[in-house]
């Protein structure tokens, strides 16, 4: 007993503070954002310390990398697996939404009547749809001043920035190496400043989802409870269903065991502040103690945080099969699934990192390549905002049980028979 709550304490206590901030947030309902400032300290605190954390483990991971084969076999091991994945997840949405009616009929006219209501806000949005999806994938990959990859709203810029960064690092060799050692230093700090912050997880994420929870209820429309029933179904259906074919394809029965007895922090953290972004420091660290190495696991979970989202792409799904129920598109042909798969796929690529609201650009996307009117962005929006406690959940276990697969192809199926960091 007293092994299991040394090995389970933080994690007991994170899931008690959950426990109790959903209670609070059930009970007091609207009351309990007054909560929400001591939530979104801990969010904040998180989120700072992202852009940091993700340029110095990405860049002295691969900086130090001795051999450049490895380095290659990681990302193009990291490529096949998230595609793999991300098709997975895009057919298990489909066939999840294909025979089920997201919306009745009465609903949906209650839904049509409140695209009136669109805001100004939302019309100036909506201007987006003129960026050319090659404009819009220059603006992703890079930005056009140095400081502006310092923000959480460029994180894919600030990945490709870093990879670039590491690899340079690795080939200038012997003369990069006080950079490397200054770089390396600097890490260290900064993952002992994630510790620090930990320490205020439990208050942190308890305060923020008793707020979540309380806002929950009442954001809920009518027509967008059975979507977001569904979704919530299939999101727990697909996290133990899958994960575990996946963390037993890493490493047999072995590799199951060690995955779900260091998934919970992260699944917790992901659920508590709804931020792919946000749970980057406790992802990494609980790949490690799946038996991950270093350099995989700091190369893996940041990357998948904007290029792998098993969440977002079953939600894209969600999205795109609410609007052909709402508008009684037929999806007849072999041609019109696949274009429904598709743009799922594309649409996800262009989520972003952030809390709730960072979908927009790939809701305009879904609208425009499927030829729904622009009115229906807050349809999407409603949705996405009620789906992502459990699609951040997918989105970031996800990366944990990926960069298992990776280290499965990268150090072949021995690797599971390693020390394991306790």
């Amino acid at each position: 007993m007293k092994k299991f709550l040394s090995n389970y304490k933080s994690t007991i206590i994170l899931l008690v503070a959950i426990i109790v901030g959903a209670i609070v947030g059930i009970i007091f309902q609207e009351k309990a954002t007054i909560l929400s400032p001591l939530g979104d300290l801990f969010l904040n605190l998180l989120l700072v310390i992202v852009v940091p954390l993700i340029f110095l483990t990405i860049t002295t991971s691969i900086a130090k990398m001795k051999t450049p084969k490895r380095l290659g076999k990681i990302m193009v091991t990291i490529i096949g697996v998230f595609i793999f994945t991300s098709i997975i997840a895009v057919l298990i949405g489909f066939a999840s939404t294909y025979f089920v009616k997201l919306v009745d009929p009465e609903d949906g006219e209650k839904i049509k009547a409140s695209l009136e209501d669109v805001t100004n806000a939302e019309q100036t949005k909506s201007k987006e749809e003129d960026i050319t999806i090659a404009d819009r994938t220059v603006s992703l990959l890079t930005v056009d001043d140095f400081t502006k990859l310092l923000s959480k709203d460029n994180i894919i810029a600030l990945l490709v920035f870093s990879v670039i960064f590491g690899i340079a690092a690795n080939m200038t060799g012997e003369k990069a190496k006080p950079v490397i050692d200054f770089l390396e230093s600097a890490n260290h700090i900064v993952n002992n400043i994630v510790k620090i912050i930990m320490y205020y997880a439990p208050i942190g994420l308890g305060c923020y989802f008793a707020s979540l929870v309380g806002s929950f209820g009442a954001s809920i429309a009518v027509g967008y409870l059975k979507t977001f029933v569904i979704y919530t179904l299939v999101a727990i259906a697909f996290y133990f269903i899958m994960y575990t074919i996946y963390a037993f394809i890493a490493g047999g029965k072995k590799g199951i065991k060690v995955f779900w007895k260091n998934a919970i922090p992260s699944t917790l953290t992901s659920l508590a502040t709804c931020s792919s972004a946000a749970s980057i420091p406790v992802n990494i660290e609980s790949s490690k103690k799946m038996g991950v190495p270093k350099d995989i696991a700091e190369t893996t979970i940041p990357l998948g945080t904007s290029f792998h989202k098993d969440g977002s792409i079953i939600g894209s799904v969600f999205k795109i099969m609410f609007l052909v129920c709402l508008f009684g598109t037929q999806l007849v042909t072999a041609s019109d699934i696949l274009g429904v798969l598709g743009v799922a796929l594309i649409a996800n690529l262009l989520v972003t990192a952030v809390p709730i609201g960072g979908g927009t650009i790939s809701e305009m996307l879904i609208i425009s390549m499927m030829g729904y009117p622009v009115a229906a962005l807050p349809i999407l929006t409603m949705i996405a905002t009620i789906i992502d406690p459990p699609a951040t959940m997918l989105n970031v276990v996800g990366d944990t049980v990926c960069s298992m697969m990776v280290t499965r192809v990268v150090d072949g199926k021995e690797w599971i028979d390693k020390e394991i960091i306790d």
